[in-house]
């Protein structure tokens, strides 16, 4: 049996910069896992099976039971397991959960049964699975190319706290949707990540200017009632807050526990948000490219 954390992520930057023929967006972001997490479990069994407490999350749509098809499909079949999911990272928040619960069921699974396939082709196989997934493979701090499957890790980049806020808004095929409502005017030429990225590498710190995401802009036509979120966060002191992926969850970075802790506790009990305050969560055996 082995249990293992599946971390939530952060943008810290987030440009796109075309569409693809593919349906898909050229993008460019510095991506940053965070110390929010599910849970999973896996021990041997003949089938493959998955447990959750919600049970909207048991479906055979969700990413863990896909990506564990996936390998039993290019592996020589037969394998099984039961998995339990333990769900923390908010649902459908852009944070990155379901993709993360993919990359953590590739990796144990292919432990746990022997497959020995290298990180290159979890990889692939992960980009199958969702264009987030293959960064999860790695966790830490990254710059993501391409739809998002192309990863170059990176140093830890110099921001220790985040105060993240998950309004609880349901919006159906709500990346599509994000994705939709871009504009030509919001396209960029991804610029801003690749000096985001160089100062990372350079071991320089991330000023507040270069943070960015490209739904920022039409965040609140995107998400009615968002900008109430926004507003306070900043009436509270927050300088900066973003996005986290298409949304609708917003983070405030905080130079200090103490600061991110005073804030979260404000947003906890005098409004009565799902407000986190989270450290930044560096992979522990990261290899920067």
């Amino acid at each position: 049996m082995e249990s293992v954390r599946a971390h939530a992520k952060l943008n810290l930057t987030l440009e796109v910069v075309r569409p693809r023929d593919d349906g898909y967006h050229e993008i460019a972001s510095v991506i940053q896992t965070v110390g929010i997490y599910d849970t999973l479990t896996f021990e041997p069994a003949d089938g493959l099976s998955l447990e959750c407490e919600d049970p909207d999350l048991r479906s055979d749509d969700n990413l863990v039971l896909k990506a564990a098809r996936l390998l039993v499909e290019h592996s020589d079949g037969g394998k099984g397991a039961r998995i339990t999911l333990e769900k923390d990272i908010p649902v459908s928040a852009g944070l990155g959960g379901g993709s993360s619960d993919a990359a953590a069921t590739l990796l144990s699974l292919n432990r746990l049964w022997g497959l020995k396939l290298s990180l290159e082709r979890l990889m692939e196989l992960g980009a199958s699975l969702g264009s987030d997934v293959p960064f999860f493979l790695h966790g830490g701090t990254a710059m993501l190319h391409g739809r998002g499957e192309k990863v170059r890790t990176l140093p830890p980049a110099d921001i220790d706290w985040y105060v993240v806020v998950a309004p609880n808004f349901q919006v159906p095929l709500k990346t599509a949707a994000a994705y939709q409502a871009i504009s030509n005017t919001n396209l960029t030429s991804g610029a801003l990540t690749r000096k985001l990225e160089a100062r990372i590498r350079g071991g320089g710190d991330v000023p507040p200017q270069f943070l960015f995401n490209v739904f920022d802009a039409i965040a609140f036509a995107l998400y009615p009632g968002l900008e109430t979120y926004w507003e306070t966060m900043h009436s509270l002191g927050a300088r900066e807050v973003h996005l986290a992926g298409s949304g609708p969850s917003i983070f405030a970075p905080v130079a200090k526990k103490e600061t991110g802790t005073a804030l979260e506790l404000l947003l906890r009990h005098r409004h009565g948000w799902n407000a986190r305050l989270t450290p930044a969560w560096r992979a522990p055996e990261a290899v920067q490219d």
